[in-house]
């Protein structure tokens, strides 16, 4: 079925907002609850360090992502044939926790607990290329800005309730009861996709499939990606446009913490900040459709940058309130339109029946890179002091914007050589 450039259906935005919702909660439960209900149970702090080495499979998922798009389920469709087995997996897997004693999981059981995390990481991260390669094809170019929203705003949603929701609700409910309202949640999630008819709207395309499916089909498919006209400059904005909020982000709570802030009032900012990010999607989705890719890669670009520098205002004003809310809450309401923004302009460069493994590509060595430059933030911290800090990452977003520019002007002049006779 060829996309129309009509918006997408009410049916279709309620499918994909479920879809990234259900990939959140796990995730919430994962990042923020365990760490805090580990430690109330005496978990060494060591131990529970090692729930970052748990999200690995987000990272490695580009190692098995073409098989994702070349396997297709006669009977149950493409995505479909993989999302509902991986989604319900990850029902499984809380229900088993659900069905665990605390006293257990947290003691004794602590590798089982470890190992069926894993477990849903490695099934959530398989679904979510599934998901992603579903919403390329779903949506037309115009409007993959919204998907995007969708994509971030479900995400976070669903981290909020599994993270602040779970913590707030475990005392009066106890453990096994809301782990069982969370595998409850994941299983609702899953009733769009179960409903939607994917062998009549998107039928597999295996001629435009890759051809191989043993060791060599890794190496075709991303070579195939890579020998695309431009994609390596292309490649050069997607890991550097979201460097400077890498490199400055990490060290706001940080920064607020030396100026007296307290835990309570840091969750606050962090749930307030969650909202005012999951707005800055919606709000850069619908204006993406408006402004379309090039304008909206450096408007929200460029609003990032600003975001990021003016965090340096905030120096030695933590008793500010209203500064701090104020600066924080545009900064994440840039981030998340920012966000938007790259992630559409990279479902552009997915080629049809390769878009989970594509997209997958881009958005692995993205957060790979922002990784790297996060994990020095601190020391740039120290070296330059915060303010420092803050003003040379706003610089930084701003320089990338040079680049979006060179890969907009040989876009153009492809697209000019193409239409001379």
């Amino acid at each position: 079925m060829s996309p129309s450039a009509s918006r997408p259906s009410n049916a279709t935005l309620v499918l994909l907002a479920s879809l990234y919702c259900a990939q959140g909660l796990p995730s919430g439960l994962i990042a923020h609850s365990l760490p805090v209900l580990l430690r109330q149970h005496g978990v060494d702090l060591a131990l529970i360090g090692l729930l970052k080495l748990l999200a690995l499979p987000w990272l490695l998922k580009v190692l098995w992502a073409p098989w994702v798009d070349r396997l297709a389920s006669p009977r149950l469709g493409h995505h479909r044939g993989w999302i509902l087995p991986l989604q319900s997996g990850v029902v499984v897997c809380l229900a088993a926790l659900a069905l665990l004693a605390p006293q257990t999981l947290f003691g004794s059981g602590l590798w089982l607990l470890l190992g069926l995390l894993v477990l849903i990481n490695l099934l959530a991260s398989t679904q979510d290329v599934a998901t992603d390669g579903l919403t390329v094809r779903l949506l037309p170019e115009r409007w993959r800005g919204l998907g995007n929203s969708l994509q971030v705003g479900g995400y976070k949603v669903g981290m909020i309730v599994s993270g602040s929701g779970l913590l707030l609700v475990i005392d009066p409910l106890g453990w096994n009861l809301a782990l069982g309202l969370l595998a409850g949640l994941v299983l609702l999630m899953s009733v769009p996709i179960l409903l939607f008819p994917e062998r009549r709207l998107l039928p597999f395309q295996p001629a435009q499939a890759e051809s191989a499916l043993g060791p060599r089909l890794l190496l075709n498919h991303y070579r195939g990606l890579l020998a695309q006209p431009g994609m390596l400059l292309w490649l050069a904005v997607v890991l550097t446009f979201k460097l400077g909020d890498s490199l400055g982000s990490p060290m706001i709570k940080p920064m607020l913490v030396d100026q007296g802030w307290s835990t309570a009032q840091l969750g606050q900012l962090t749930l307030i900040g969650s909202l005012a990010g999951i707005g800055g999607a919606l709000l850069g989705g619908l204006l993406y459709a408006r402004i379309g890719v090039l304008r909206a890669l450096i408007l929200f670009g460029a609003l990032q940058a600003l975001g990021i520098a003016a965090l340096a205002l905030l120096v030695g004003q933590g008793a500010n309130t209203g500064l701090v809310y104020a600066v924080t809450l545009f900064e994440q309401m840039a981030d998340g339109m920012s966000t938007v923004a790259l992630f559409a302009a990279m479902m552009r460069m997915c080629r049809p029946e390769h878009e989970g493994a594509d997209f997958t590509l881009q958005a692995s060595a993205q957060l790979l890179l922002s990784g790297f430059v996060g994990a020095g933030s601190g020391v740039l911290a120290k070296w330059v002091g915060y303010e420092g800090l803050f003003v040379g990452a706003g610089g930084l977003g701003m320089l990338v914007l040079v680049i979006v520019l060179a890969h907009a002007q040989r876009e153009a002049a492809t697209k000019g050589a193409r239409l001379r006779p």
